[in-house]
């Protein structure tokens, strides 16, 4: 299939399946491994597209079902697409609108068509089916497009995972020949197959024919067992083409975007640093603060030391945690750090992996971050183990 990207590894760790790489997209270059901001109708809540860019974001998320609800497609048509209408120039990545599929299964009705959604706002009818997913992802303009995939619950069993797997195929068919801008926008596929390793693996080698630009691991953050999660991610980054961007779906907690790098994973997303803002959460390298407590009344420090954001440079805990939960100010002050830390996360990965210290990397993560080896989460030392770093040694 024809690929508007060019992928290209520049380092691999010695001993874990991490590798450090540059995507360049139809927007520039975007360094791997990549946190990607989730900005569901053209912004990211409480950051601006240019507070973005100041952070060194190099690509974000766009949402195709709430898109293509409002502005509505016609909008995007008349103004050239995502880019233009919310004044981002750099990369943009769209879902297909398959994941409202579990999120509102209460609105949605799935057949071999597609899905049909009761629209939130006034509850009219409308049929997402993967062509209409590609004719709106063209609208849009993202630079990465993702599959419209059957998307089911990560705790679904029986029949309906492989009925789901075998669909999503059917429709990555579908959407390859529907998708009309090669020459600049990238279809990923997804892969499905719940926490069966066996429909996992037959996925991987039905969607890998198809030969897309890169590839997606879905249907998992779900509320699955953690030990059955990195079991299913680390499987597809051993079975996906090495000469391919693998992306790892809603995953956005510190502790599994290191687990997941490990695991040979390039690219994650998540809604949790802006939306744990909103509550006064400040996420750091010694963990969450919430500062809604008291304690931080008086205390003049930044939220974190040596932390570069606005935020930190400019506002200390004593007023972010006068103004947190209680003025949108604190809520965008809050979010300028934690996508800030992300990005920094992620960062401070790839320049462990350049210079091979990765494994010493992420042992100092861990002791930073959860303190006492008792409190270090099991399913993240057996998946550590697994690619050769024991942490409790």
């Amino acid at each position: 299939m024809k690929s508007a990207l060019t992928f290209e590894t520049l380092a691999r760790c010695s001993t874990t399946k991490a590798r450090a790489s540059i995507l360049t997209l139809p927007h520039g270059p975007v360094n791997t491994p990549v946190f990607m901001p989730v900005g569901t109708q053209g912004t990211l809540k409480g950051l601006t597209p240019r507070q973005l860019e100041d952070l060194n974001c190099q690509i974000m998320l766009n949402n195709t079902y709430h898109l293509g609800l409002k502005p509505g497609q016609e909008t995007l048509d008349l103004v050239g697409g995502a880019h233009k209408f919310q004044q981002w120039n750099r990369n943009l990545l769209t879902d297909s609108g398959g994941f409202q599929m579990v999120s509102l299964l209460k609105l949605a009705k799935i057949t071999e068509e597609g899905v049909q959604f009761a629209s939130p706002h006034d509850g009219s009818l409308m049929m997402l089916t993967p062509e209409h997913s590609m004719s709106l992802q063209n609208s849009i303009g993202a630079d990465i497009m993702m599959q419209l995939d059957d998307v089911i619950s990560s705790l679904t069993t029986g029949p309906r995972v492989e009925e789901a797997m075998w669909r999503s195929i059917r429709w990555l068919d579908r959407c390859i020949a529907s998708h009309k801008n090669t020459d600049r926008q990238n279809l990923f596929a997804i892969i499905q197959g719940g926490l069966n390793k066996e429909l996992r693996k037959k996925c991987v080698e039905e969607m890998t024919k198809r030969d897309t630009p890169g590839y997606a691991v879905g249907g998992l953050s779900g509320g699955e067992e953690k030990n059955e999660f990195w079991q299913i991610v680390s499987l597809c980054t051993d079975l996906l083409p090495k000469n391919k961007p693998i992306y790892c779906m809603g995953v956005g907690y510190a502790e599994d975007l290191v687990v997941c790098v490990a695991l040979g994973v390039d690219m994650f997303d998540c809604v949790f640093p802006t939306r744990t803002a909103r509550f006064g959460n400040a996420l750091t390298m010694k963990g969450t603060l919430s500062l809604k407590s008291g304690k931080f009344a008086n205390d003049f420090g930044p939220i974190e030391e040596g932390c570069e954001c606005s935020t930190c440079k400019e506002y200390t805990r004593s007023y972010v945690h006068l103004v947190t939960t209680r003025d949108t100010v604190g809520c965008h002050l809050v979010s300028i750090h934690n996508v800030a830390f992300q990005l920094r996360l992620m960062r401070e990965m790839r320049e462990a992996i350049q210079a091979d210290e990765f494994p010493a990397w992420i042992k100092q993560f861990f002791a930073g971050y959860f303190g006492d080896k008792s409190k270090y989460p099991e399913w993240a030392i057996n998946a550590l183990r697994s690619v050769n770093v024991d942490l409790l040694a």
